[in-house]
């Protein structure tokens, strides 16, 4: 047996690496070749191979021993992939801070317990429509209500974007969700005998299992972690204890271990070492990704054929079209631009990895769903999970060809409570897109300066912060054809954007060079080669901010090497700002 695992495991890392290069050298993202890769060394390929004649032919070429390099049975490696969801979850959780989700505490719990109640009601309605058992379209309505964290911030954190406001709101309204799955998953086992007292029950033990969490995180972990730091090995191996101490202590509340490691990340998050830990767990967490991806793959199965062709297609589009739509209605309603709820909404267009922990607890363990449903849900995940990466990975590229489509999504028009405009096009020279990164700075200099400046922004608490102030603003989006039209190019003499998508910068410059080849184009980018590539569309200054904060630091230090009185002021300064900020 463990040197069936051995071969295994082998095996799955040999063919993905291989995949893996093949998506390189193809530009498209990993994931869905990592879900190809279980596909074709598991239970499926093996008997599609054997079905063409491939196997018979390649075991007189290489022996008898050749099928053994494939998984016919997941279950051998079943006891890894639940270790690597627990394992995922945890890092997802270190990476969830609450304090960065301050901005958007609004939309990410009202707004996501809205689109989990609403999705978990249509597609209840719709399994039941399509003739499935009571019990089996909960179920299907339960795991359409939640979106992958795993799936989502990887691609986020690859594509340089967790930062950003629709990242934000996305992280957030995926917290919301995972709190509904903890509830979902520690009241499965009464769902055929629904109780009120039960799922109460169950809330309160959640309820407590946080609160303990959070005063060891308040008064104990901080001091104990803090000496753990002064070894890296102790404070890697302090984390790992955590992230399986609460998975035991989940299982023995009758929980699944998954949510245990989930809170002892959330724990963790909001110490000052958790940065340092998700770098030090960075290699295992992405060893397990791959486990769990290619487990995806090795569990696909067309289960009853034809019988489950047409509840796929309707619960795919449902889920890729109906779950997005609503989402992004839900960022309308709170004052978000067509472009934000765009992003938002798209990337959230597939089903969560908790939605595949309640299948198997649902088939396997409770008996709940029959086999069919099963190969439905993990068909449903496979796919929308492969095409989520896909939307991810070109929304910038897609938005501007449908944004005209999105007729529900709030437009500008709808937003003409957050602007503050002046009355004459001659009061500003100036046009600054995007002031939450580095724009604060800016419009100090550009006063300074004795520029009026024009200031386009998507978060609307900026604007109304900025309003406030009587700063010439607008809610819009750089990227948005919308603010594009609405932007009088030829009357200024320069336009600076802080917005690094490289897309938007090249659409940019040309429409300025179009208008107005005298306006000085400020741009940015966060790759060398995105810079060196706009420059030579016509860019006059492209701004790399991890470039210029290395300058302005080598400034300083030169600065204050002579009087370290200067630094103090200086830190006193910096520090004043940020407050206003």
């Amino acid at each position: 047996m463990n040197s069936d695992i051995f071969l295994n495991i082998g095996v799955i890392f040999i063919v993905a690496a291989l995949l893996g290069f093949v998506a390189k050298w193809l530009k498209q993202p990993k994931i869905p070749f990592y879900v190809i890769a279980g596909i074709i060394i598991g239970p499926f390929g093996y008997n599609l191979f054997q079905k063409w004649g491939v196997i018979e032919y390649l075991i007189n070429l290489f022996g008898q021993e050749l099928p053994r390099l494939f998984i016919q049975n997941p279950d051998t490696i079943a006891f890894l992939a639940e270790l690597g969801i627990a394992f995922l979850l945890f890092v997802v959780g270190l990476e969830l801070s609450l304090k960065k989700l301050k901005d958007i505490g609004m939309v990410a719990t009202i707004g996501g317990t809205i689109q989990v109640l609403t999705i978990f009601s249509a597609g209840l309605a719709l399994a039941l429509l399509l003739g499935f058992r009571s019990i089996e379209a909960a179920y299907m309505g339960i795991i359409l209500a939640f979106s992958s964290t795993i799936v989502v911030v990887k691609l986020l954190v690859d594509k340089k974007e967790i930062t950003t406001l629709h990242s934000r709101i996305i992280i957030g309204i995926l917290l919301m969700q995972d709190f509904f799955a903890l509830l979902v998953l520690s009241s499965l086992a009464g769902l055929d005998n629904f109780c009120v007292s039960m799922v109460l029950f169950n809330v309160l033990k959640i309820g407590g299992f946080f609160l303990v969490a959070f005063l060891l995180s308040k008064y104990i972990f901080p001091k104990l972690f803090r000496f753990a730091a002064k070894s890296n090995e102790l404070l890697l191996l302090s984390s790992l204890a955590l992230c399986f101490l609460a998975s035991v202590c989940a299982m023995f509340l009758g929980f699944s271990p998954a949510i245990g490691a989930f809170i002892a990340g959330v724990t963790l998050a909001n110490l000052p070492y958790n940065i340092e830990i998700i770098g030090r767990m960075a290699s295992l967490r992405d060893f397990f990704a791959i486990l769990f991806f290619v487990s995806l793959g090795l569990n696909f199965s067309i289960g009853d054929g034809l019988g489950i062709l047409l509840p796929f297609i309707l619960f795919f589009l449902f889920i890729v079209w109906f779950k997005p739509f609503v989402i992004g209605l839900i960022c309308t309603l709170f004052d978000y631009t067509k472009s934000t709820s765009f992003f938002t909404s798209i990337s959230l267009a597939q089903i969560s990895e908790f939605s595949l922990i309640i299948l198997g607890m649902g088939y396997s363990t409770l008996g709940h769903i029959s086999q069919s449903t099963f190969s439905l849900g993990v068909l449903l995940a496979v796919s929308t999970m492969t095409a989520s990466s896909y939307f991810i990975e070109y929304k910038n590229k897609l938005y501007p060809k449908i944004s005209s489509l999105i007729l529900p999504f709030r437009s500008h028009e709808d937003m003409k409570n957050l602007e503050f405009l002046p009355e004459d096009e001659e009061d500003y020279n100036v046009i600054l897109a995007g002031v939450n990164r580095v724009g604060y700075s800016i419009i100090k200099s550009l006063k300074k300066l004795g520029k009026k400046a024009l200031v386009i922004d998507y978060n609307p608490e900026v604007i109304k912060s900025l309003m406030k102030k009587k700063q010439p603003c607008f809610y819009g989006d750089i990227g948005d054809p919308e603010t594009m039209d609405r932007l009088n190019f030829k009357k200024i003499d320069m336009i600076i954007s802080t917005v690094p998508t490289i897309e938007y910068s090249m659409n940019l410059i040309q429409k300025v060079k179009d208008k107005n080849k005298k306006a000085v184009i400020f741009v940015t980018a966060e790759q060398v080669d995105h810079a060196l590539e706009l420059y030579d569309l016509g860019a006059d200054y492209v701004i790399l901010p991890h470039f210029l904060g290395g300058e302005y630091a080598s400034i300083l230090l030169e600065d204050i090497t002579q009087d370290l009185n200067k630094l103090v002021v200086t830190k006193l300064e910096h520090i004043k700002e940020l407050h206003k900020r």
